[in-house]
């Protein structure tokens, strides 16, 4: 669905973007991370037709955003991270304002805004001004905008940015929402718990270049080669980081407390096996499972800054 091949992009002697590759698949929430300056609006805007790339190409649903730049625009919604609204207009008819731009005939525009209001749970604001809105009202509203031509692509930079927990949590339930409207959404965003709870996928920038990328899983799974493992016992957990020790595939034994943690070469079978071994053995086992970190932990190991790396497909 969307496609970055070799993507660069300079300002000056700033290199945004340094032959930036990345492909997001139809109908997934994909998550676009990185530090300041990494690229990632960058990387939106050029997706979005409104920057050009010094090299490299873009494509949405197959079509080059810079040849095919007026059909990409009918199919992408753009929310970007700092955006106006007319404080002049009442919610829905800033809505029927964007519907005409994009040539929906009159007699359906008062229709596709209350539909709008509705999703972005917002029906009881159609004739309030934008400019008494709540900040988090007003980024819903921004959202809804995006969506009055039915795109199939949603880019959103930052929707979240400066709003309220309760704000943050409509607008995590919305964007779930798109998703089982068959929308694929590419969005950034600082704040990492949230994405890995909505994101099916997600990928880490660092200095114009794509660091790692994969699952939320795979991204946090902590990777040497092997699964790190951690078992707790209620008791005698030093015995058992000797008995894991002498096992064949386990490397690195660890007592951590009531726990012992260790690598492991294997699948779910070989898990599921070790497990039965330690029980077996008598061990009163109360918790067996693999390490990950969370994202923001993944994020800072990635971009150098965790002391380790982890690798993305």
């Amino acid at each position: 669905m969307i496609r970055f091949n070799g993507v660069s992009k300079h300002f000056g002697a700033v290199r945004a973007l340094d032959v930036f590759s990345l492909e997001v698949r139809e109908g997934l929430v994909y998550g676009l991370i990185g530090p300041n300056g990494a690229g990632k609006t960058t990387a939106m805007s050029i997706l979005s037709t409104l920057l050009l790339p010094d090299a490299g190409t873009v494509t949405v649903d197959g079509l080059d955003v810079v040849r095919e730049a007026g059909e990409v625009r009918g199919r992408i919604g753009y929310m970007p991270d700092f955006f106006g609204v007319y404080d002049g207009l009442r919610a829905a008819e800033y809505l029927e304002f964007f519907a005409a731009a994009y040539h929906i005939p009159p007699a359906e525009r008062q229709r596709l805004a209350k539909m709008l209001l509705e999703l972005v749970n917002l029906p009881d604001k159609a004739d309030v001004y934008v400019d008494s809105l709540s900040r988090g009202m007003k980024q819903r509203l921004a959202l809804a905008r995006c969506l009055v031509h039915d795109p199939r692509v949603l880019i959103l930079d930052e929707p979240a940015s400066g709003l309220d927990p309760r704000a943050r949590a409509e607008m995590k339930e919305i964007i779930r929402h798109l998703k089982h409207l068959s929308k694929t959404v590419l969005i950034s965003s600082h704040i990492l718990p949230e994405l890995a709870e909505i994101c099916d996928e997600v990928a880490i920038m660092d200095a114009g270049r794509l660091a790692a990328c994969g699952t939320v899983a795979e991204i946090t799974a902590v990777s040497r080669g092997a699964r790190q493992m951690k078992v707790e016992v209620l008791d005698r957990a030093e015995e058992l980081a000797g008995f894991l020790a002498s096992r064949s595939g386990i490397a690195e034994p660890l007592v951590d407390g009531p726990a012992v943690k260790f690598f492991l070469n294997g699948e779910r079978a070989e898990q599921a096996a070790l497990l039965q071994e330690i029980i077996y053995a008598g061990w009163p086992v109360a918790e067996f499972g693999e390490v990950r970190r969370n994202l923001e932990e993944a994020f800072m190991a990635v971009t150098g800054e965790g002391g380790e790396n982890i690798e993305g497909n």
